[in-house]
Formats: C-alpha cells, sequence, structure tokens
C-alpha cells in the first residue's frame, strides 16, 4: 500500500479552493491508500503569528479537516510541531542543503518580493522542513500544485543526496501526486487564477449564506457579451469555472447559453451561483461548529494520530540516526 502525506499551515479558514481541489480526493484516498494529513504549526510560524492565535488556527483546520470528510479511523491526522522527529530530520536534511539552491526557489523569491521586511531563516529554509515533513514518513505520494513542485524536487534531491552519502537507501523519491481527471481548480472570485487564503478572494467554508451571497454579488464580471460568441473575460470566466463544480449540468448549460446568445444577466447567474455554493458549505459549516466545539473528540483524534505518526518517524528516524554513525554508550 502506498504512503501519502498532505498538510496546511494553520492559519486561516480552509476555502472552496482547498475542499474541491484536494479535501473532497483526501476523503476517497483515504480508503486506497496509508495517508498521513497534518496541520503545519512549525510552517506558520515563518509568518508570526500571536500566541494567543496559535492554538485556535491548530484546532480551526483540524474540526475542518475533519468536517470536510477526513476519517481518523481511516487515515492520521496529526499536528507537526506533535512529532520531533521532524525537527530532528530537518537539522539533519539542512546539512544536506546548500544555500544557492533555496534562494534560487520560485517561492523564496516571491515571499522577498513581497515581504522584504522579513526575509527570515525559515522562510529561506522552508523547502528543508517540507523535504522532512515527507521524508519522515518516507512517503510515495504527495499531493502539491504547481507553486509546490519545486519544493518537491528539492526533497528529491536530499532523498538521494542522503542516500548516496551514506550509501544507504533509506528515502524512497517521493513522487508528485495527480488527482487527474478528479483534479479540480477553483478560481478567486476577483479574477485572479487562485482562490487562495492569503489572497483574501475566497468563500470559506465557515463562512454563513449572508457572507457568501454577499461575496458573489460582489464578483468582478463586466458589462455583458457584445456579440453571440464573444470570450469571456477572467471574471465572468472565473464565475462559470465554479458554477461548472457546484452546480447541476443543466444549470451551468443554461447561463452558458445565455452568455452566448448575449442575453445573460449577472446577477441571475450570481444568485444561482450562490445559492449552489450554500448547498455544499451550509452543511460542512455546521459541522465544523459542531466538532469544533467538541473538545473530547479532538483530543482523541490528535492523541490518536500523534501515537501513529510518531511511530512512523521513529521507525525512520532509527534507519537514519544508524546510517548517520550516531551510536549509544
Amino acid at each position: 500500500m502506498k504512503t501519502v502525506l498532505s498538510g496546511i499551515r494553520s492559519t486561516g479558514h480552509l476555502h472552496l479552493g482547498n475542499y474541491f481541489g484536494a479535501l473532497r480526493n483526501f476523503v476517497q484516498l483515504q480508503h486506497q491508500a496509508k495517508c498521513y494529513f497534518f496541520i503545519a504549526d512549525l510552517h506558520s510560524l515563518t509568518t508570526h503569528p500571536k500566541p494567543v492565535d496559535f492554538h485556535s488556527g491548530v484546532k480551526t483546520i483540524l474540526s475542518e479537516y475533519l468536517a470536510s470528510g477526513l476519517d481518523p479511523e481511516k487515515s492520521t491526522l496529526f499536528i507537526q510541531s506533535s512529532v520531533p522527529q521532524v525537527s530532528e530530520l530537518y537539522v539533519l536534511l539542512n546539512m544536506l542543503t546548500y544555500k544557492g539552491e533555496l534562494e534560487r526557489t520560485t517561492s523564496f523569491k516571491d515571499k522577498v518580493r513581497l515581504n522584504p521586511d522579513n526575509v527570515n531563516a525559515g522562510l529561506l529554509t522552508y523547502p528543508v522542513l517540507m523535504a522532512a515533513d515527507i521524508l519522515v514518513h518516507r512517503a510515495d505520494w504527495v499531493p502539491v500544485g504547481k507553486d509546490q513542485e519545486q519544493h518537491l524536487e528539492i526533497t528529491r534531491l536530499l532523498a538521494r543526496r542522503f542516500n548516496k552519502l551514506y550509501e544507504v537507501p533509506v528515502f524512497p523519491e517521493p513522487e508528485a501526486y495527480n488527482f487527474g481527471s478528479n483534479l479540480v481548480k477553483i478560481p478567486g472570485l476577483d479574477g485572479s487564477g487562485k482562490m487562495g487564503k492569503s489572497e483574501e478572494n475566497g468563500i470559506y467554508l465557515v463562512d454563513d449564506q449572508k457572507t457568501i451571497t454577499k461575496k458573489v454579488m460582489r464578483a468582478v464580471t463586466d458589462t455583458g457579451p457584445v456579440a453571440p460568441g464573444s470570450p469571456m473575460n477572467p471574471g465572468v470566466a472565473n464565475l462559470f469555472t465554479i458554477l461548472g463544480v457546484v452546480s447541476e449540468p443543466e444549470v451551468y448549460r443554461y447561463f452558458r447559453e445565455q452568455y452566448d446568445n448575449c442575453t445573460i444577466r449577472y446577477g441571475d447567474l450570481k444568485k444561482q451561483l450562490a445559492a449552489d455554493i450554500c448547498k455544499h458549505t451550509l452543511p460542512i459549516k455546521a459541522r465544523i461548529e459542531e466538532i469544533f466545539n467538541n473538545g473530547p473528540y479532538l483530543k482523541y483524534v490528535i492523541e490518536k494520530g500523534t501515537d501513529e505518526a510518531c511511530t512512523s518517524a521513529r521507525a525512520t528516524m532509527e534507519l537514519v540516526r544508524n546510517a548517520v554513525g550516531f551510536k549509544s554508550f
């Protein structure tokens, strides 16, 4: 059975892109592979979250994971910082990683450009911590987006470098896992190409009906098509993309025909889109609230997941320590 690993930073809430693009597929994948899904609280420290918000962020993501259908009896759910072997492997892998390799990563360059006053060492070595997350469980498959593929290649490089240096095949080279025809990309409501937590252009799983409707009604459009077959601007195309995911096929066809014959009313399209989004998210929102307030259940999930994750990580680190030459007196 293949081992799968994926994590998400404990900042903000999960949105439609997370749900349709990843979580729904994770729910199916947990029946087919050994899955580790973690909350990346150490990664979130690069942006210096306030201590008062730190635990709440972890609890939020855990509740949203569970409400979306991840099952602690089928997969391992854990908090990154609760597995100390991750930090140990992170230190060892840093010894095999070169400054120039990290400075050339696209994500680091982007972060330096966007936040020139917060260029900390954690940002530079972010791909190394990601590699430790993956390799400590000797994962075979890692579901990643385009923006993370370079980080995964660094993970593969470090696996090869470690195995060659110590002449022991400790680590497999993980492969990017692609959901194929099931891969769904949800664009942002602002006309951009990506819905993201940091872009503030998304609909979150915790949003209520009023908030969802307000966000959709404010979405970027244009004055309408000027001739049959007119190309869509990015904002309108994004709305149709989301409509194609959340609505019934006949609803999509109806509005597409209206667009093509220049009779579309964007207000009607947006109202329908908001209503159809709510059909998917409002039941999840209710489950999130129920789970978030169920302290004993969350404690059970984390304790179970931590035990499973630490068992896996300890087995790997025993191999790693033996390969490096650590010995007891």
